[in-house]
């Protein structure tokens, strides 16, 4: 079966389930679902309901697809993503992306907790993701091409979309919400890196490292979506100073930071202009 007829499967499934024609497709990442809280009219669908679609494993990860809307924009969520960590290939991480284009969706919002590298960023911080290195020795792009979903060989010059990240730095000023701008790096996981590692990955010119969101990216650039990405900075791994990080406490930062990360992408909902000709 090729991904445009897995696709088609996926998208009448759910249109049977939901009349919904999303704009804006987001994904929540670690400790960051209290969005969820924003959307009216929502409708819950599980992983486990939708054809084609993998199943969460990860404890704090609802697993779940929500249409409604926030801002009066018709959006989707993501309640908990996938990881190459899971067992999943690329493909399959990034499958849920494909879907939410193939519904509509020519933007794509995503959070993530992240450890934070650069010696001027803190714990809690927000960083608007300016850039990415692969790091994880996969790509949902490997195999066959389908052209009607994308180009062979889709540019990735400028991934993240300026106009995006323009739009949030305003949101944030007018929150009065910190927010940086950084590069992110994506390993395979899911242990923690050593300290030779986090020097090694602050040397190449990463500011914050994670276990995600480079798939789900390069399905979303594949697709032709405008593309911002944030992430929590939820522990500081700088090597001179590294300890033992403590799950418990990089979900509770992750969640004491949440209520930023929600006013962040509702705002930016809210002033994002989604006429088609701005739509790449």
């Amino acid at each position: 079966m090729t991904l445009s007829e897995q696709l088609k499967e996926t998208v009448g499934a759910l249109r049977a389930t939901v009349q919904s024609e999303p704009e804006i497709g987001v994904i929540l990442g670690t400790g960051l679902g209290g969005f969820g809280r924003k959307i009216r009219g929502a409708r819950e669908i599980p992983y486990s309901q939708i054809p084609h679609f993998p199943r969460a494993t990860v404890e704090s990860h609802k697993g779940q697809l929500v249409f409604g809307r926030v801002a009066e924009k018709e959006v989707v969520v993501m309640e908990g993503r996938f990881h190459v960590y899971e067992g999943y290939t690329a493909a399959q991480v990034a499958y849920p992306v494909r879907a939410m284009r193939a519904l509509g969706a020519r933007t794509l919002l995503i959070s993530n907790a992240a450890g934070g590298m650069n010696p001027d960023y803190e714990a809690g911080d927000l960083m608007l993701i300016s850039d990415h290195i692969n790091l994880m020795g996969v790509n949902p792009l490997i195999g066959p091409n389908d052209d009607a979903v994308g180009l062979r060989f889709p540019d990735m010059s400028a991934p993240y979309d300026e106009e995006l990240m323009r739009l949030a730095e305003l949101v944030a000023r007018e929150c009065d919400i910190p927010l940086r701008r950084g590069v992110y790096v994506a390993v395979v996981g899911p242990n923690l890196e050593t300290k030779a590692e986090y020097r090694f990955l602050r040397g190449i010119g990463a500011d914050a490292v994670g276990m995600s969101t480079v798939p789900e990216v390069l399905a979303a650039v594949h697709g032709g979506m405008r593309v911002l990405g944030v992430s929590c900075i939820t522990d500081m791994c700088i090597p001179e100073i590294l300890k033992p990080a403590v799950l418990e406490e990089i979900l509770e930062i992750a969640r004491a930071a949440e209520p930023k990360v929600t006013r962040l992408i509702s705002g930016l909902i809210e002033k994002i202009g989604l006429d088609k000709s701005a739509a790449r």
